[in-house]
């Protein structure tokens, strides 16, 4: 019968942890970037910006434009002239067709053009920024999970010793050797940490939730992250020193095409007040329906050429020009102020790693301590050197020690993951 009950226990535990759902990382990023909507709509936008610049190509070539009119009257328009016209006139029609070939339109085609593709990088750079974030928020709530899931297991390993604690009052008391004081000192604290237990639990279902909302993975109350925090060894930092350089930094290239495209916005500004120069070509026949007068084709070329005077000399368009060099400035301002922003942010994210490098260094000793402190209250209860109070003390400060041990790791690798999107690496991993 024993063996029988062996049996179902051991079965029953394999079916459990067949029913767990691990998920790495790795398969986190993949979900997130093929669910996230703000990846969707980055791509959207790209494929918009593709769109405008082939419109703008579209400037270089010729402008066609047909035209039909058709007057039908209820009385005659002209009328009947003898030996001229037999028939009065009533109706007439007009259809023509004008082409137009700009030659020079103040650069303004070309400048056009550049803004367009200025616009599409523009929007290729945000579709870039828009997945790093997707990365680095996955990572952030990864890493929060894998926290959890730490925390859960200092608790059960807690919970295991005081179990053990309070089997052993048991005992004792029914021996006589304590009083019942004592073993409700040990209720009390097993109590509360249940009540930890189960909140613990209740965040980490809200997590999962969050997690797999944003995943576009599917709830599943068993879901394991698979990532553990190796407390045995210190992790590394990803570099021997910060990356400062900022070439790949989206936000900095963001700076770079601001500036850019405000110089191409004033060119275009000024464009206006150059003189325009175009050739064209036009076709048209004027006739009636049904009548003894025939239609003519009457083809013609023609040139025209526009030259502002008082817009580029002392009008709106001179003023416009003013504002938009003004405009260009401030970018200028903006992209040095910029460059240093983001090296001053480079650095403290990188002193934000060491210093949690050297929370964890100490965290490791608090818990080693309160690990050996553990054990000599417990050994001294046992000698009766010591109260319950003290076994209990050294117990919660164990569990304090294991818990800020967990925290700090996973803080770490959070923060490692922030360093990683500031530099562009968010591939990156330590």
């Amino acid at each position: 019968m024993k063996s029988v009950i062996i049996y179902i226990i051991l079965l029953v535990g394999l079916q459990a942890n067949a029913q767990q759902h691990t998920i790495s990382l790795e398969q986190s990023k993949q979900a997130a970037i093929a669910y996230s909507y703000a990846l969707k709509n980055g791509l959207l936008r790209v494929n918009s910006a593709k769109a405008d610049v082939a419109a703008a190509k579209s400037d270089y070539l010729p402008s066609v434009n047909g035209t039909g009119v058709g007057l039908f009257g209820f009385k005659d328009f002209v009328p009947a002239i003898p030996g001229v016209l037999t028939k009065g006139i009533n109706n007439a029609y007009l259809v023509g067709v004008t082409g137009t070939q700009t030659i020079y339109a103040g650069g303004k085609v070309k400048t056009g053009n550049e803004l367009a593709a200025l616009q599409l990088q523009v929007n290729e750079i945000r579709k870039k920024q828009s997945a790093d974030s997707v990365l680095l928020l996955t990572e952030q709530k990864y890493w929060n999970l894998v926290n959890i899931q730490e925390q859960q297991k200092t608790l059960a390993v807690n919970e295991t010793l005081l179990n053990s604690v309070l089997k052993m009052q048991q005992d004792m008391l029914a021996s006589g050797l304590i009083a019942r004081n004592d073993l409700l000192k040990v209720k009390v604290q097993l109590s509360q940490l249940l009540v930890s237990k189960s909140k613990l639990q209740n965040g980490r279902r809200v997590a999962l939730l969050d997690f797999s909302v944003y995943t576009g993975i599917p709830f599943d109350s068993l879901m394991v992250m698979q990532d553990t925090l190796n407390k045995n060894s210190i992790p590394a930092l990803p570099a021997l020193q910060p990356d400062t350089a900022l070439d790949r930094n989206t936000n900095y290239q963001l700076l770079t095409k601001r500036v850019l495209g405000e110089k191409l916005q004033t060119r275009l500004a000024n464009g206006d007040n150059l003189p325009s120069l175009a050739v064209g070509l036009s076709a048209s026949q004027v006739g009636t329906i049904r009548n003894s007068v025939g239609g003519t084709f009457s083809p013609a070329g023609f040139v025209t050429l526009s030259i502002p005077i008082s817009g580029g000399l002392w009008g709106r368009g001179k003023q416009k020009v003013n504002q938009r060099r003004i405009s260009e400035e401030i970018a200028q301002n903006d992209y040095r102020d910029g460059q240093n922003q983001l090296r001053v942010g480079i650095m403290r994210y990188w002193y934000d790693m060491q210093d949690q490098l050297t929370q964890i260094h100490y965290a490791k000793d608090n818990l080693e301590q309160a690990t050996e402190n553990l054990k000599v209250n417990k050994d001294n209860y046992k000698a009766g050197l010591a109260t319950i109070s003290e076994v209990l003390d050294a117990q919660s400060a164990y569990q304090q020690a294991a818990s800020t041990v967990a925290t700090a790791f996973a803080d770490f690798y959070v923060r490692v993951a922030i360093y990683n999107y500031i530099t562009a690496k968010t591939d990156d991993r330590p």
